[in-house]
Order: C-alpha cells, then sequence, then structure tokens
C-alpha cells in the first residue's frame, strides 16, 4: 500500500510540475512582452492562455528528424538524461513539513549530484549530434556547469555550517519560523554567489551561453527537432525550479511565513519560488549575454573566492557563539 501510495504522489507531483513547465513559458512571454511594451502570446485562447498547449501538440506531432551520421543511440539518450536527472531531483525538496517524498539526510548533495548528471546530457547531445556547432555548444556547456557548480557548493557551506545538516527539511527548521530567522543576511555573501551561481547552472541570460543562438545557431540541440527538442527545455525549466527551491530553502525559510495555511501548507513556498521565477524572467529581459572570457573570469576569479571568505567567516563567527 505505502508503495502504491508513493506511486500516486509521484504521479500527481509529475502532472504539477509538467502543468507549471508549460505555463512558465506562457508567462516569461507575457512578463518579457509586457516589459518591452507588447502583447505576446494573444491569439490562442483569452490573451493567449491555450498557447503552452498548442505548442505541446505541435512539438508532439512534428517529425522527429535524427542526421545520418549521429550516434543514435546516444543522440535519443541525451534529452532523456537530461529531464530524468532534473525531475529526479524534485524528489528531496520539502514543499512543506512533511510534503516531501524522500527526506534524506543528504538532500541538498543528492540535488547537485542530479545537477551534474544532467549536464552529461548537454555534452553528450552535443558530441553524438556529429555537428560541429553542436560540439561546439555541448564543450561550452560542460565548462561553464564545471565552472559554476564549484561556486555554487562552496556558497552553500555555510548554510550547512549554520544548520549543522544536509538534510533540506532540517536546514528550513534551523531558520525558525521568524523571518528574523532565515540565512539570507548572515548569508548574504553567500547567496550572492549562489543567485549568480544558479543563473549559470541553469543557463538562463545573461549566461545563456551553450545555446547562443546568434552565434552557434542553438548551440548543443541544434540538430534536434520536435518533441526531443522541446524535452531540452522542459529540463531547463525544471531546473529553474530546482535553484528556486534550493534558494528558498537555503536562504528564504522554506514553507515558512508571516502566518500558517492550514489548507494549503506550501502556499509559502510556492511563492517564494515564483519570486525567484520572475526574477529569472526580469533578468532575461534586462541583461545581453556575457562573453566567455567574461563568464570564466567571473566564475573564477569573484565568485569563488567569495564563496572560500563566506566559510571562513562563518567558521569564524560558527566557533565564537559556540
Amino acid at each position: 500500500m505505502n508503495i502504491l501510495m508513493l506511486l500516486v504522489w509521484i504521479l500527481i507531483l509529475f502532472a504539477v510540475v509538467m502543468l507549471h513547465v508549460a505555463y512558465a513559458t506562457y508567462f516569461e512571454r507575457k512578463i518579457i512582452g509586457h516589459m518591452q511594451v507588447r502583447l505576446g502570446p494573444m491569439r490562442v485562447g483569452w490573451h493567449g492562455l491555450l498557447q503552452p498547449i498548442a505548442d505541446g501538440i505541435k512539438s508532439f506531432f512534428k517529425e522527429d528528424i535524427i542526421p545520418e551520421n549521429a550516434d543514435k543511440p546516444t543522440f535519443l539518450a541525451a534529452p532523456i538524461i537530461c529531464l530524468t536527472a532534473m525531475m529526479t531531483s524534485l524528489a528531496v525538496l520539502p514543499f512543506a513539513k512533511g510534503w516531501v517524498l524522500a527526506d534524506i539526510d543528504i538532500g541538498l548533495l543528492f540535488i547537485f549530484a542530479m545537477s551534474s548528471l544532467a549536464s552529461y546530457g548537454v555534452v553528450l547531445a552535443g558530441w553524438a549530434s556529429n555537428s560541429k556547432y553542436s560540439f561546439l555548444g555541448g564543450l561550452r556547456s560542460m565548462a561553464q556547469v564545471i565552472s559554476y557548480e564549484i561556486s555554487m557548493g562552496l556558497s552553500l557551506v555555510g548554510v550547512m555550517l549554520m544548520a549543522g545538516s544536509l538534510n533540506l527539511t532540517k536546514i528550513v527548521e534551523a531558520q525558525g519560523d521568524s523571518w528574523l530567522g532565515m540565512y539570507l543576511m548572515p548569508q548574504c555573501i553567500g547567496f550572492f554567489v549562489f543567485f549568480i551561481s544558479m543563473l549559470a547552472e541553469t543557463n538562463r541570460v545573461p549566461f545563456d551561453l551553450p545555446e547562443a543562438e546568434t552565434e552557434l545557431v542553438s548551440g548543443y540541440c541544434t540538430e534536434y527537432s520536435g518533441m526531443r527538442y522541446a524535452i531540452f527545455f522542459m529540463a531547463e525549466y525544471i531546473g529553474m525550479m530546482v535553484m528556486a527551491s534550493i534558494s528558498t530553502v537555503c536562504f528564504l525559510g522554506g514553507w515558512n511565513g508571516p502566518f500558517a495555511v492550514p489548507f494549503f501548507p506550501p502556499l509559502w513556498f510556492v511563492l517564494k519560488v515564483y519570486l525567484f521565477m520572475f526574477l529569472f524572467i526580469w533578468i532575461r529581459a534586462t541583461l545581453p549575454r556575457y562573453r566567455y572570457d567574461q563568464l570564466m573570469d567571473l566564475g573564477w576569479k569573484l565568485l569563488i573566492p567569495l564563496a572560500l571568505v563566506n566559510i571562513v567567516l562563518t567558521a569564524c563567527f560558527r566557533a565564537i557563539l559556540v
């Protein structure tokens, strides 16, 4: 019976996340449209509300083209690796007290492992396509992910030191019910490093170099079409949700808010996640893309040293207080 209930919760989570991904694309197009003084999608449904459904149907029935000289098994597996890794990360996210599929003690480490695994899908897509454009996009992605995963991991060491755990539920509980207990202020350096790193980790503007349409056609997924092309972007939006959730858990107190909401305990968690999603979109509408040398300089010369300074300061204050 427990296995049956777990499968039901997995299916519910999958359905909710897929619906979120579909309408995250809609809201992104609408928000950027209004920021740029235009309307965005308007034709399919009222104010374009059915546009994500139309896009999904179009992608599903579009011809699936595989290059003649591609490594077919790897070419077919690459988008699945990206999507599966990102979906698996959702299993350890605590949306509210007790609202988590797998409350494991190494939840934070598990998410980093899945995030690293997703980058393999991008590199394999570039290599298996047998295209120089795709291959360059894959190489860019691997260099970027490795660089910024280091700074991202180091930025959360301060949170681990303060909470004394890698369990995401315990990290939320360590921050208490008060807004004053959130780690946002005592870990402001770590939050700054994490926020910049998560933009690079999810290949979002101003760090969307693996795709870089103006330079590499469409980067690592140039040779993909139809639903396989769409799967890469499904994985990207799920990755945005996962990173926004980690930010919420580690810096904004997770599901805690000014008052409890008995009928929907994850309300504050969801609102905080959507705040970060809005920031993703706002930045995309505002900033130009970095050059590749600027991207590497920012990661290695600024963010990693800042993250190390934050670890030393946190450890010193922790030692003094204890």
